[in-house]
């Protein structure tokens, strides 16, 4: 492996952890339900994760971030197990990224028009989904077929 795609895949993989362990994190405080976990004066977390718009049919929203940072993962990791893999990656990749980031969009869009409050933590995830839907963009034009 060269030194740019040494860089790029140990980058893309911590961008990947960080929004797993920040959704991860986000549920922590959903199900603790206590404002302690919450950063004091920097946005409004509690207010966000308190809101009718932090669950979906009663199922906290982080947990879909948690399946999709998970899968995202699971695809980066495993690209060269199996030929199906080999040959869909960035594909996989590329279409779990864009649901993420439509998702967060639409979840800022609520933060800032709707609730009027933000969280930091789902800034972090949203800003790690651009980040990793931009990678695999980049890749795509490219013409790269693995991550």
């Amino acid at each position: 492996m060269n030194k740019a795609k040494t860089r790029y895949w140990w980058f893309f993989f911590v961008v990947t952890l960080i929004g797993l362990v920040d959704s991860l994190y986000l549920l922590w405080i959903k199900i603790a339900n206590d404002k302690a976990y919450c950063l004091q004066g920097v946005g409004d977390c509690w207010t966000v994760n308190t809101s009718k718009y932090s669950s979906v049919f009663g199922i906290p929203v982080s947990i879909f971030g948690i399946i999709g940072y998970s899968l995202i993962l699971l695809v980066f990791l495993y690209q060269n197990r199996s030929a199906f893999l080999q040959k869909n990656a960035l594909l996989l990749i590329f279409g779990l990224t864009l649901a993420g980031m439509l998702y967060s969009a639409y979840l800022t869009y609520i933060e800032l028009f709707v609730i009027f409050a933000i969280c930091p933590f789902c800034v972090i995830s949203a800003v790690a989904m651009v980040i990793l839907f931009v990678l695999a963009i980049v890749r795509l034009v490219n013409g790269q077929t693995e991550i």
